[in-house]
């Protein structure tokens, strides 16, 4: 009986040290496993960062593109205006001047 008390607490010793181990190497498997989360998430962040500054660029280039095609737009409207502005300021003149001369 004694014998087999002995074996029982022999046992249960070693599955409580061997459950202790396991409990050890599955922290250490976590510390390691969040590491590599870690350096992953890293690389995506400068992965995502690297093309934000791409878009970035390519919406400032469009903005001048559109820039410029509005600034050409309203400029020859603006040259339009003037133009028929003079047309009329002439016209004006003559009336004037024929009303005043008779």
């Amino acid at each position: 009986m004694k014998n087999i008390m002995l074996s029982l607490t022999a046992v249960m010793c070693l599955v409580g040290f061997s459950s202790l181990s396991f409990a050890e190497d599955m922290g250490k498997m976590k510390d390691d496993m969040k590491g590599e989360m870690k350096g992953e998430m890293k690389d995506m962040k400068g992965e995502m960062k690297g093309d934000m500054k791409e878009m970035k660029g390519d919406m400032k280039e469009m903005k001048g593109e559109m820039k410029g095609e509005m600034k050409g737009k309203t400029k020859a409207k603006h040259d339009e205006m003037k133009g028929d502005m003079k047309d009329m300021k002439g016209d004006m003149k003559g009336e004037m001047k024929g009303a005043m001369g008779k």
